[in-house]
């Protein structure tokens, strides 16, 4: 099913003394502000708007297709830590509205969540749609206007209302606004929330994976390695977990988590660093060298290339033999000093040039957005401007892979609509 929206819904009237939330983007932070806070305020007139013709395109492609919701982790501290930017923020919008209330909201809805061995969690569906069917019939049934094609280009406090302006020239009015508009990929893109008297951290490509250009491990593409220890040279930088060799270099979750946590520092050095890879991060090349001594002579007459002590991918194996000098024919009781030494370094400390990074599919999260210390992470208002709110990755917030960007847009939107709620009814 295609969510893209061309035309405004319908929303419900609105009565001259009747209180009005605009929601600026309809990303999974917008939706969730837009109909908890339709839910919570049945008097509030809620519109979101969304300046491209598509709703929720980041819930649409991420995990595969499949929506990863949330992940399983439930306490506040052991969540926070999986934010490379944010995490005190985080230990208070949890408390508010964590991994447990996620889960809950969409079960209420008739939406089950599943937990996924690596600690994932996806609609038991593995069908994004069904997260972004359940959106959309709670703006429904709650009133909400969506108007698609609409990008707000300014705000202004006019009296105790708010002005807004699009491109096209609408002026529109409000009692409230939550600018969710997602990351932006440049410090001028931030400009008209600035005029607000905000300051924004610098926006930096987080959740990349790494070029290498012209290497020759690319000819192994789709192969996936676990687990891989992975340090990036002259830094303290370091992940282990899967790797996956793609055409154009390195993927998988311990690639990822390394682009999260070194985005600022990675951006430094434009792209362009050695990173060094342990095939088997429970050996160094003192013990492997121990390891490879005893299978000298336990297997003297075994080929090397027909006996994978590594547990790797055979194709992976055969590749660093290669590359180590080792041909198919050589035994162990043969085989050279200088290319054993060889191949445990190509185990244990395999050294690649990065060349460059790419955006992960379309998930790609940018580091950097509006400072923290603006902005109430009881309420998500702005600490500059009473009566606008924030929610979503235009935060200076940003997570690993593996959930923890959506359940940041799950609680601040939540937040935000408990808080315009409590104004309203007030």
């Amino acid at each position: 099913m295609n969510v893209d929206i061309n035309s405004s819904n319908s929303g419900r009237p609105t009565s001259a003394n009747e209180a009005t939330l605009i929601v600026i983007g309809g990303g999974a932070a917008g939706f969730f502000c837009a109909v908890n806070a339709a839910r919570l305020a049945p008097n509030l007139n809620v519109t979101i708007l969304e300046k491209t013709g598509k709703l929720l395109s980041k819930v649409k492609v991420s995990g595969g297709g499949r929506c990863n919701v949330t992940h399983a982790v439930f306490e506040v501290p052991e969540l926070s830590r999986r934010y490379p930017r944010g995490q005190s923020f985080i230990k208070k919008t949890a408390h508010h509205f964590g991994t447990a209330d996620t889960i809950e909201w969409f079960r209420e809805r008739g939406v089950q969540i599943k937990r996924e061995d690596d600690g994932r969690m996806f609609p038991i569906t593995n069908d994004s749609q069904t997260i972004i069917d359940c959106l959309l019939q709670d703006a429904r049934r709650f009133g909400v206007t969506i108007k698609t094609g609409t990008e707000v280009k300014s705000i202004s406090k006019e009296g105790d209302r708010f002005q807004l302006t699009t491109a096209d020239s609408q002026l529109l009015n409000a009692n409230y606004v939550c600018i969710a508009t997602g990351g932006y990929p440049k410090a001028a893109m931030f400009q008209w929330l600035q005029t607000l008297g905000h300051t924004v951290a610098e926006p930096v490509p987080s959740l990349f994976t790494f070029n290498l250009t012209k290497h020759p491990i690319t000819a192994l593409m789709g192969v996936a390695a676990q687990p891989v220890r992975v340090k990036i040279e002259g830094s303290k930088l370091s992940e282990e977990g899967p790797v996956l060799i793609t055409h154009w270099g390195l993927s998988g979750p311990a690639v990822l988590r390394l682009s999260a946590w070194g985005a600022r520092e990675l951006a430094q050095k434009e792209y362009k660093f050695k990173a060094h890879l342990n095939w088997m991060p429970s050996y160094n090349e003192q013990t492997l060298k121990a390891e490879m001594q005893d299978m000298r002579q336990a297997h003297p007459a075994k080929k090397v290339a027909n006996h994978n002590f590594t547990k790797l991918p055979a194709r992976l194996f055969q590749f660093l033999l290669q590359q180590s000098g080792i041909t198919e024919e050589q035994r162990f009781a043969d085989l050279p000093a200088k290319a054993e030494n060889t191949l445990i370094r190509q185990l244990v400390d395999y050294v690649v040039e990065v060349q460059g990074k790419t955006t992960f599919k379309e998930e790609f999260v940018t580091a950097g957005g509006i400072n923290l210390s603006e902005v109430d992470a009881n309420t998500m208002e702005s600490r500059k401007l009473p009566g606008v709110y924030f929610a979503g990755e235009v935060l200076d917030v940003d997570g690993i892979t593996g959930g923890f960007n959506f359940q940041h847009a799950w609680s601040s939107g939540a937040i935000a609509a408990r808080a315009i709620a409590a104004k309203v009814g007030a």
